[in-house]
């Protein structure tokens, strides 16, 4: 099963944030389990037509994904997704 790891700088918005197993087979699945442990996170991770927020980005396995969009990049059970919040400023 994979596991879903987060930055610590989601953690300031969501406490008690902490890396993951997911059932999910696909990161909408995934995502929408993650919804379950940390309500609201979903939101912060994609915006109203279900697509990435530009603030966000993912990685599996060390690779961004491709499919902002659908989400439909793949992995396996042992894979690691990374949701990280890009970072800003001057």
């Amino acid at each position: 099963m994979p596991t879903v790891k987060f930055t610590y700088a989601l953690r300031r918005f969501f406490p008690g944030l902490k890396d993951t197993p997911s059932k999910g087979n696909t990161l909408k699945e995934v995502l929408k389990e993650i919804e379950t442990t940390y309500p609201g996170i979903r939101s912060y991770i994609l915006d109203e037509q279900g697509s990435l927020r530009r603030h966000v980005n993912i990685f599996i396995d060390g690779t961004l994904i491709n499919d902002r969009t659908k989400l439909n990049d793949s992995f396996n059970d042992h894979s690691e997704i990374y949701i990280i919040q890009a970072l800003s400023g001057g």
